[in-house]
Parts: C-alpha cells; structure tokens; sequence
C-alpha cells in the first residue's frame, strides 16, 4: 500500500516569501540538494502580472501588504506514490492542482524527492496557494491584498475566500470535516492514476480505526529524532508494526469468518448491555440520594481540567515547546554576538579613526577589525541558518498542541456533559434544599405566632380581650382554635402544637395562609416577610 498522507497548514504575514524560498530550494535552502534530495519539478499559476516572472515577488506583496493578523498563504504538503516514475507524479499533482485550485487561486507547488528511511525515493509536494481569488480584475500589489469592497470590487483587493464554504468562519468540527473530503479527493484521483498506470498499490486515507487494523497512529518524528540512535529506534518501531499488521493478517487467515464468530457473541453483548443499563440505574439513584453538598463535591471530583492546562501539561507538547526554545536560544545567542561584535567595531573605528581609514584603504590591515568582521560574519550565517528550524519548531509546537487539543476536546466531551448534567440536578436540588429551610422556618415562626396570641389570650392582655384589638382582628376560624387550645391542659397543648406542625408540614399553602392572618392579626398588613 502506498503512503497516504495529505496535511494542510496556514501561514501569517512575514511567513509567504521565506516559504516558498524554502519550497523551491532558493538561497540558504538550496543546501538541501547537495544531501541526495531532488527538486523534482515546480509550477506556479494564476499569478497578477506584475508577478508572472517571479512568483516570490507575489508571496512577497503578501507579507508586505496582507494584514498583520491575516492568512498570507495556505499549503498542502501530500506523500507521492513512489510507485510512480517522476513525470507520472507531475501529471498527477497538475491533475489535482486543476481540481482543487483550477483558475481560482494564484498557486506556486514543488515536489521534493529525499532518500526515505528504507534506500528509496520518498516523493511529497508542497502545494502553496492564496486565499485571494483571481477575479481577472487587475490590481497593483498593495491594492490585491486590501479588503474587498463588494460594492466595486476594481476599487478594493481580491476577494478571500477558499474552498466549498468560502468566507465562511467554521468551527473546528467543521473544518476536520472538510479535511476529510479534501483526503478523500485526493485517494480518489490517486488510486485512478495508480489504476490508469497498471499499478497495483493504492493509497487508504482512512484512520487506523477507521479500517479496523488494530494500530495506533504513528507519532511524527522529529528531525532530533532521526539522528543516532534515535534512527536505529524509528526503525526497529516500524519493524514492529510492520510484524503487528502481519499477525493481524494471520489471524483474519485464522478466523476466515469473522460474521459467525460475531454471531456467537450477541448474548454476550446483550449481557453487557443490561450491566451497562443496571449500573447507570444504580447511578442515578445513588445521585437522586445526595444532598446539594455532596453533589457539589461529586461534580468538583470529576470536573477535568481545562483544555489549555490539559495540553500544556502534556509530555508531547513540553518536548516540543522545550525544542524550540532551546532553538530560540540559540538563535538569539547568535544574533546577541553578532550585534556585539558590531558595536565593539564601531566602537573600536571611532577610537581609532586613522588606523580604521587605513584599514578601509587596504593599506593597513588591522586584525583586530578583521577578527570582529569573522566573528560577526559568523554570528549572522549562524543566525540565519537556525532561523527555518526556530520557525519549524515553533509550528510543529502549535500543530502538537492543537491536535493534542482537538483530541483532548473530544476525549473529554463525555466527562464534561456528565458535569454539565450533574450541574443542572445540583441546581436543582439546591432549590429544593433551599424553598424546604425557607417553609420550615415559616412554619417555625406561624406556630411561634399562634402559641404567642394563645398566651396573650389566656394571661388576659388588654389587646385580648374580647374587644381587644388585636383579638378582633384574628379571623374568627383562628379565635375559636386559640380558645379551644387554652382550654386544653398543659400537656395536651403539647401535643396539640406537635399535630400542628405535622399537618402543617404536609400543606405548605396552609402555612403561607395561617402566617399572613397571624401577621395581618397585629396590625403588619404586609404579609409574612419572614424566611
């Protein structure tokens, strides 16, 4: 099976020209070819006219004129079949180019051709495009990368806009979505020129999971860890899944059908469903059964941590992160002993401005100056050669941290609507918990109430009397229930207030009743307003 490997990326402003340099092998990058690699071919296309002779000057406009927080470029790095010769994997990339990009996008690709782990060729193509659509207006390099006035498109920039859902911001679901499409584009026209050629290998876009193969996905190796023994532990790991996917074939050879062999396990099945089904019962009560408190400190138990922490947290993205600050300084090492040894020549040119001007004249050559010079020079290639990897590092720690987190997301998405679940009965309950202390205190006050009237009536308090004024304003339901409790002896009064609060308790629009007419009885005329 060939290689099947399709990834798209973004670049931001200051990052186009400096890549497409890197693509097609130009400057401090052609040293790749003096290390076995071949640049195979390369192509550009719907290009404005003022860059039509050199596409690095349109990648420069863009990091130039495209706005600072904005997308300069978009690329497509896609593993060739190595089963095609090299004027079969042009034809190829130019069939896909037609397909995806056609006449709406300027474009620039180059397919690159190192020597793989294994002796052969290991072929891939960098597809670099822009966003910009080519509308056949034709715009000066600051003008093209303005905003787009949709009004009078020939006074503003080129639209930006790329794919079926142009223009359109996306969520991350939807954007693994159209990846998956654009992967699935590319097995298609791929496996149809492997077919037209006679080829029997295909490519599988697929995940793992996806065809069943039982294998976790292989991590992407760092350059780091490509070198010394780090080389010799990628191949033995690759041995071992190539020995995996063998002993996954024997046993499909072994178990020819897998049907039947499903067919027995229904019950099985079934059995763990009604324990799945028996236990989520058994959770449910064991919720129903919490206080509000204990609740709270369930949800708190499970709650995961932030995504953020999460991935920040995560060994892959601390190696990572800590590569490329290790390359970042180094860098800035350089650029600090180039900016040194600068200063220490002007430094030295003013102090000694005769002897520089000989120096200048080639008459006297200080070596001092001439050491300064080296070392600058020195400090500067040094510099920039690290550049490239300070920036791939960087990227490469996004991309970790950014799959690390999409997988994060969903792995916790499980966990987090639990919570979320768990939240909402918490809410709940402590509402509940809350309207039950709010009723049991009005109820504590209203028998509080009653029994104080029953005192005031019994010890003969002037507003109790029978033309007393608070007396008179008890309704007379309430007056015949005072008398008949002061005509109970002390015991029986006990009791009767016990019954009381026991019926009361079932009622709890009896108790907001009898707690406005006790209040309404002195005079308030403001309801309860206790509890």
């Amino acid at each position: 099976m060939a290689i099947a490997r399709l990834s798209m990326k973004v670049g931001k402003a200051g990052r186009a020209c400096p890549h497409a340099a890197y693509i097609v092998r130009e400057g401090q990058h052609a040293r790749h070819l003096s290390r076995g690699e071949k640049l195979e071919a390369c192509e550009a296309g719907n290009l404005p006219a003022w860059a039509e002779h050199d596409p690095l000057l349109f990648w420069q406009a863009a990091d130039a004129y495209e706005r600072s927080n904005g997308t300069t470029y978009r690329e497509m790095e896609i593993a060739l079949p190595r089963e095609l010769d090299a004027n079969q994997r042009v034809a190829l990339v130019r069939a896909f180019v037609t397909q995806e990009i056609g006449s709406r996008h300027a474009y620039q690709w180059a397919i690159h051709t190192p020597v793989a782990i294994d002796g052969k060729e290991q072929p891939h193509v960098h597809l670099m495009f822009s966003e910009r659509q080519a509308d056949g207006i034709e715009r000066d390099p600051e003008q093209y990368f303005r905003r787009y006035n949709a009004r009078s498109p020939e006074k503003g920039g080129a639209r930006k806009g790329y794919g079926p859902r142009a223009g359109q911001t996306l969520s991350r679901a939807e954007r693994a979505a159209d990846l998956k499409e654009l992967r699935g584009r590319w097995q298609e026209m791929a496996n149809s020129h492997l077919e037209q050629l006679g080829q029997s290998a295909r490519i599988d876009m697929r995940s793992h999971a996806e065809r069943g193969t039982g294998l976790e996905p292989e991590k992407k190796q760092l350059p780091s860890q490509w070198r010394g023994a780090g080389r010799e532990n990628v191949i033995e790991f690759r041995q071992a899944r190539a020995a995996l996917v063998l002993a996954h074939e024997h046993m499909r050879q072994a178990v020819p059908d897998a049907k039947a062999e499903v067919i027995s396990l229904e019950a099985e099945r079934e059995r763990r469903i009604r324990d799945r089904e028996e236990r989520s019962q058994a959770e449910r009560l064991r919720i129903e059964r919490m206080t509000s408190r204990e609740l709270k400190a369930e949800i708190e138990r499970l709650r995961p941590l932030s995504i953020k922490a999460a991935v920040d947290r995560h060994p892959d993205v601390m190696a990572a992160r800590k590569i490329h600050a290790s390359l970042s300084y180094q860098m800035r090492q350089a650029q600090e002993k180039m900016q040194r040894a600068t200063l220490e020549i002007h430094a030295w040119r003013k102090a000694h401005p005769l002897r520089a001007r000989t120096h200048d004249l080639g008459l006297i050559p200080s070596s001092y100056l001439i050491e300064r010079e080296q070392a600058r020079e020195e400090a500067r290639l040094r510099a920039e050669d690290l550049k490239p990897g300070v920036d791939d590092a960087r990227r490469r720690a996004e991309d970790i941290a950014s799959d690390i987190g999409g997988r994060m997301e969903i792995e916790q998405k499980p966990v987090r609507e639990q919570v979320a679940k768990l939240e909402r009965i918490w809410q709940q309950k402590a509402n509940q918990e809350l309207e039950v202390l709010r009723q049991a205190k009005k109820l504590d006050w209203a028998i509080s109430e009653f029994k104080s009237h029953a005192i005031g009536r019994a010890l003969k308090v002037p507003s109790y009397s029978d033309t007393g004024k608070q007396w008179k304003a008890l309704p007379e339901n309430i007056r015949k229930k005072i008398e008949d409790f002061n005509r109970l002896p002390k015991e029986g009064q006990s009791a009767a207030l016990t019954k009381m609060r026991e019926d009361l308790r079932l009622y709890p629009d009896k108790v907001e009743k009898l707690a406005q007419e006790l209040d309404l009885s002195k005079g308030r005329g403001r309801g309860m307003g206790r509890g």
